[in-house]
């Protein structure tokens, strides 16, 4: 399967933190034909295994998250739901976005806002909060209370689209795209001989604390690890200080205090080896994805963190280029080759 078509599949399931059924059911189904067992933790992390045949091969661990941001129900308000956040949403992107309510079936809602024409004398330059917004359902009361209960996730309805040549648009791309990098990478490692047991990890709830990292890392106990996410690529009025990432320039190694030099440094050697174009993102503290969680899982795990750029994050219109997923899997399947021997060596 071509990585676009990976990518629609699971870009296709509405699945924010805490209802991610449906998204990892899908990514189940692209792992099996990959990988040599394929399962779910107690959390509900999606986990891949390939091993590699030698008794005591260190794991290497690849991540990318499922969940997706999203809304909860906390009630109806004269047929209109109210709702609070799943993750980091931003309220001026919900005014008028038509919006899935993960009822069964799904219903179709908007979320309501004044005309400019009603506005009041300085209010169309104020952003509005959540708690001042609601879901018009086109239902009265009691029936929306009938039809929508109480705790209802709810996702924008984007189904996704090409633009432009080479590039992709749509909602949960953050980091179904990268979870698509990781599939991508086991294909071309299938005909690979690897002197490490290599595990997929598409791990839940990264969006609202990162919780699967916490408890996938526990349970797997890996040597090493990647955080596979997306990074802020820059976009119009966006200065090179302010995203230093760009679209289609490949991808972006992480290079910081917490990201060990010789992890970083074999992805850069890689890429040169490989004449993979790729781009540097530096990560002075925090890093805000799982690899924060891995580096410090248990007694501490070497983890790097690689970033494919994305613009405009966090809403129903995120932009991947395919170009940069196919080099991240690339450069991925480049890492893990030999990884046991090399490893050994500065390590």
């Amino acid at each position: 399967m071509e990585i676009r078509a990976m990518l629609e599949a699971l870009c296709g399931q509405a699945a924010p933190s805490g209802f991610e059924t449906s998204v990892a059911r899908t990514a189940m189904e692209l792992l099996r034909p990959l990988v040599d067992e394929v399962y779910q933790d107690r959390l509900g992390n999606v986990i891949g295994m390939r091993r590699c045949g030698r008794e005591g091969a260190p794991l290497l661990l690849l991540d990318a998250h499922l969940d997706e941001i999203g809304l909860i129900v906390t009630g109806v308000e004269d047929g209109f739901l109210r709702f609070r956040s799943i993750g980091g949403v931003d309220p001026r992107v919900l005014v008028d976005q038509e919006m899935t309510v993960l009822t069964e079936p799904p219903l179709f809602g908007v979320v309501s806002c004044l005309p400019p024409h009603v506005l009041k004398v300085g209010d169309s330059d104020k952003a509005q909060t959540i708690e001042q917004l609601a879901i018009d359902i086109g239902l009265p009361q009691e029936k929306a209370e009938q039809a929508v209960p109480v705790g209802t996730p709810v996702v924008c309805r984007s189904q996704g689209a090409a633009l432009g040549v080479s590039r992709f648009c749509g909602r949960a791309l953050d980091d179904r795209a990268c979870f698509a990098v990781l599939l991508r990478a086991a294909q071309l490692l299938q005909d690979t001989p690897l002197d490490v047991d290599l595990c997929l990890l598409g791990s839940v709830f990264e969006e609202t604390g990162g919780w699967g990292a916490q408890t996938a890392a526990y349970g797997l106990a890996p040597d090493y690890c990647v955080a596979v996410d997306v990074t802020f690529a820059r976009s119009s009025g966006v200065s090179e200080e302010e995203a230093p990432c760009k679209l289609g320039g490949g991808p972006a190694v992480g290079v910081g205090p917490i990201i060990p030099r010789w992890m970083s440094g074999r992805f850069k050697a890689k890429a040169a080896q490989q004449e993979i174009p790729c781009q540097t993102e530096i990560l002075s503290g925090r890093t805000g994805t799982n690899g924060d969680d891995f580096q410090t899982a248990r007694e501490g795990i070497a983890t790097a963190v690689l970033s494919l750029p994305l613009r405009y994050m966090h809403t129903p219109a995120e932009v991947v280029d395919l170009e940069d997923m196919e080099r991240t899997a690339r450069l991925l399947s480049a890492f893990a080759k030999d990884l046991g021997k090399e490893a050994e060596q500065v390590c």
